[in-house]
């Protein structure tokens, strides 16, 4: 066997070896990731929020849901659902069983476009070009999805306003349907932060700049998202090659900081009133696109802290 001929079934043997590990291994290599951030007023106890995002459930789909059951010996203070959370017409029942331990505490969620309509086949060199599609798929149970999240008094931030009050922490919440999809209304919203709490918050599934541009000039001081995937498929060392929106490649998933115009700078850039904004790249998948890569699909247990 010559030199080509030898290359090339070596490097057909990689690219085989690593879909199979994105797709048998890594995508059920669920992990829980630990962030803080310094947003609350000095003297204030630490408020922990467990985020969940982009679970993309199918039926039957058992070791995910229990995973995230799993994760209420955590005893957060509140939960966030940054959306994405339905695959199937028939996942709302497997969904709402998963969040069953969560939802006698405090939380709050939005909505992505697969709480909306049904997720299809994609070519997946569509991601690097940014095109978005208008959904055409059939729709999927999204009241059905929203009663049993709301059923025990989690908000509903899809385009809206709420309070909570949290361990003795006053938050304001502020949120948008799914930008992905333009079901964003932030002039529904918009309006300067109440003075009179100790954090606002925004939470939007789809991170695009215009919706974090105005949260922040309005006063927000902590911004949660999902929706990138974190990638999804990353390069080891080099990190995620999409976000499916308009945010920066480096800010795919983590914490980092933003203001208006931020994109592309670095925190250290970042002035002193920039928001901390935190984007999961999520537990799932789509059921077309089953693989991750140098990308664990995760949970988010969020540590707020008072300021520096």
């Amino acid at each position: 066997m010559n030199t080509v001929s030898t290359t090339a079934l070596s490097l057909f043997g990689a690219a085989a070896g690593g879909l199979a590990y994105a797709s048998l291994i890594e995508r059920h290599a669920f992990v829980l990731r630990e962030r803080h951030a310094p947003v609350l007023p000095r003297g204030a106890r630490p408020l922990r929020i467990l985020q969940v995002s982009d679970i993309h459930l199918m039926p039957g789909q058992r070791r995910k849901v229990a995973w995230i059951k799993e994760l209420a010996r955590l005893r957060p203070d509140m939960v966030v659902n940054t959306g994405d959370n339905l695959s199937h017409p028939e996942s709302v029942t497997p969904l709402l069983e998963a969040m069953a331990p969560f939802l006698d505490l405090p939380g709050v969620f939005v909505l992505g476009s697969n709480d909306y309509f049904a997720p299809r086949p994609k070519n997946p060199f569509v991601y690097l070009t940014k095109k978005v599609t208008p959904p055409d798929t059939p729709r999927l149970p999204t009241g059905q999805l929203v009663a049993g999240l709301a059923s025990q008094g989690w908000l509903d931030l899809s385009n809206a306003r709420g309070y909570l009050s949290v361990a003795g922490i006053d938050l304001e919440l502020v949120g948008v349907d799914d930008p992905h999809i333009r079901r964003d209304r932030y002039d529904d919203v918009a309006g300067p932060a109440d003075p009179g709490v100790d954090l606002t918050v925004g939470v939007v599934h789809a991170p695009y700049q215009r919706v974090l541009d105005a949260m922040t000039r309005d006063g927000a001081g902590m911004i949660i998202a999902g929706h990138t995937h974190g990638g999804q498929v990353a390069l080891p060392w080099y990190g995620a090659l999409v976000t499916n929106c308009d945010l920066d490649q480096r800010r795919a998933k983590g914490m980092s900081r933003w203001w208006p115009g931020a994109d592309g700078a670095p925190d250290a850039m970042a002035p002193s009133d920039a928001a901390w904004m935190h984007v999961s790249a999520g537990l799932g998948t789509s059921p077309y696109a089953p693989v991750r890569f140098a990308c664990r699909p995760e949970a988010t247990l969020l540590t707020l802290t008072p300021r520096d």
